[in-house]
């Protein structure tokens, strides 16, 4: 009963403590004494804070018992990604560098969950500065896949992916600048979903005004990944890019997809796919079909050079703040970020490479936006493959697609082109499992700002699934 407790899906565990069927220290109790049988394994967590996360559950029953729940999620544990601030915890992002970081204030989502009721009872690991697509650091070590320990549970939310997918968490935090929510969730059999540019606070500086980034919730349920979502979004007065107004999303949703039009590609026009992948995204074509959808394959027209533009974007800022340890940390960085920033610095040498970018990326949204706007959806898989080992390290060997090396990291996923038109909203959701066990997922895109049409298609098929999406034990 403990482990049937431990996947609840967030809805049903906040219907039971109103009816008083449950209560939250017996749920997080539950989880406690599953994270402790499955951390040495899976390894999600890099801080732990069960005797206060018990105290603030009993805290909670206590409000149900008076029919006085604090908020939509009160007494529920979520594992917060380490690199958001979390006052009086710590905030490595897994670097040696931050080891010893401890926030003076919550962040905003962080403010919001807490408002809300969410309980912190860890925090779950990442590597280090988020630039990974596996979770590993030298501060805590290798990261592991619920569904099968060889394989990562994905990057850079890996933790909160590993720690969804084991039963440890109900929710959990992710941040995405290139895919680090969605992919998790594709390898995690989870829901993940990056929200268009500014709907969710960042107080992160400088990267709030970064487009390309954004922070999302991840769960094992679309409702649950809604029920979130409304909780973290809404404006921020010291964001400027967040004064978009809030939107309610729904929490149940309809089978019924007749009227609506979805485009797919299978590989996005260039990409290298493996055949499980291909495989269950095209059943979930059928799917679609079933559900009463209009589904036809497009050619999205994008422009040649994605995964350069996306470097031009990205090397001025996100390697160039890692780059800033360099002349002072450098023997505490781990290799794989030495050797990413040496190869930002080299691309830097060509003085228009971000304004090449740009105009790559404009390109993408005009093709796109015009093609969606004789379709609701646009749909793919969220990744090419699901053989990423837990342990790899580019540092030293090649990304692989069909034993094939790539010439881009960013070519393993679908994600990266959401990032660059930022004010796309995307979500990923399971699509089967592959031929090692891995979850597959399936990406679903909307036009700028749709972010109900995402979640419409989202909760349909998820709607189809004959039981929910649970790893085996972990032996």
């Amino acid at each position: 009963m403990t482990n049937e407790l431990c996947y609840l899906s967030a809805t049903d565990a906040l219907r039971m403590f109103n009816s008083r069927e449950l209560s939250p220290a017996e749920l997080m109790q539950a989880l406690i004494d599953r994270a402790e049988e499955q951390e040495p394994v899976i390894n999600a967590f890099s801080d732990t804070f069960y005797d206060e996360a018990l105290e603030q559950a009993r805290a909670a029953e206590s409000r149900y018992s008076r029919g006085e729940p604090s908020g939509a999620l009160d007494g529920l544990a979520v594992a917060i990604k380490d690199e958001v601030d979390v006052k009086g915890q710590r905030n490595t992002e897994g670097s040696l560098v931050h080891e010893n970081r401890v926030a003076a204030k919550d962040a905003v989502l962080v403010a919001r969950l807490r408002a809300a009721g969410a309980i912190f009872h860890a925090r779950s690991t990442c590597p280090e500065f988020c630039s990974l697509w596996n979770t590993h650091s030298r501060l805590f070590g290798v990261t592991r896949n619920p569904w099968n320990p060889e394989i990562t549970p994905g990057g850079s939310s890996g933790g909160s992916g590993a720690s969804l997918a084991a039963g440890t968490s109900m929710l959990a935090t992710g941040s995405d600048i290139g895919g680090s929510i969605r992919y998790p969730a594709a390898q995690c059999g989870l829901v993940g979903f990056k929200p268009p540019y500014g709907r969710v606070p960042e107080t992160y500086e400088p990267f709030n005004l970064e487009r390309f980034c954004a922070n999302g919730p991840m769960a094992r349920t679309v409702a649950d990944t809604a029920l979130m979502q409304n909780v973290i979004s809404g404006p921020y007065a010291g964001d400027a890019a967040s004064a978009l107004p809030r939107i309610e999303l729904p929490l149940t949703y309809s089978q019924d997809l007749r009227g609506q039009r979805i485009a797919y590609s299978l590989d996005l026009g260039y990409l290298d796919i493996e055949e499980d992948v291909a495989r269950n995204t095209l059943a979930m074509l059928d799917r679609l079909r079933e559900l009463g959808a209009d589904v036809v394959e497009v050619d999205l027209g994008w422009p040649q050079g994605i995964e350069r533009a996306y470097n031009g974007h990205m090397d001025p800022l996100f390697f160039a703040a890692i780059a800033a340890q360099m002349d002072t940390r450098r023997e505490d960085l781990c290799d794989y970020n030495i050797k990413m920033v040496e190869m930002a610095m080299e691309r830097l040498q060509d003085k228009q490479a971000f304004y090449k970018a740009v105009c790559v990326e404009a390109q993408m949204y005009s093709a796109f936006g015009t093609l969606m706007e004789r379709f609701d959806a646009f749909v793919c898989p969220t990744a090419m493959t699901t053989k990423l080992r837990a342990d790899f390290n580019p540092a030293h060997e090649d990304y692989m697609v069909n034993g094939k090396a790539l010439e881009w990291d960013l070519e393993m996923t679908t994600c990266h082109h959401f990032n660059m038109m930022g004010r796309c909203p995307a979500i990923s959701v399971p699509s089967g499992i592959g031929d090692n066990g891995v979850p597959t997922g399936l990406h679903i895109a909307a036009s700028a700002y749709q972010d109900t049409a995402v979640f419409k298609v989202a909760g349909a098929l998820e709607a189809t699934w004959e039981e929910p999406f649970r790893p085996p034990e972990v032996p």
